[in-house]
């Protein structure tokens, strides 16, 4: 698969609202991530739709989760986030002449 096509892939997970919650929560967690329990709670979705929605996160690759006892950790997977990150800024303003109007941070994004 293409990096075109895996980037639309997530892209394509990552237009549901209630992953962009669990995927933000997630990179808000660190490296420390949450357990499926916590993801739940703070959502407030049934568990069914929790696993369901985690699953496609998982499936290209911005979720990984673990098991730990009887508890089921979710982490960001931040080499995914930072390489979609970096794909989609990394040749930000290559064919302007001018410096972009509105100051943005694509230009800091390093992979």
């Amino acid at each position: 698969m293409s990096d075109l096509d895996e980037t639309a892939v997530c892209l394509v997970v990552l237009g549901n609202p209630p992953r962009v919650a669990m995927f933000r929560g997630l990179v808000r967690a660190g490296e420390t991530g949450k357990s499926v329990g916590e993801i739940q709670a703070s959502l407030s979705i049934p568990a069914s739709t929790l696993s369901h929605h985690l699953k496609h996160l998982e499936l290209v690759g911005l979720v990984s989760r673990h098991r730990e006892g009887t508890t089921h950790t979710c982490r960001a997977d931040y080499r995914t986030m930072n390489w979609l990150l970096t794909f989609l800024t990394e040749e930000c303003c290559v064919d302007s002449s001018s410096a972009p109007k509105i100051p943005h941070s694509a230009h800091k994004l390093t992979a």
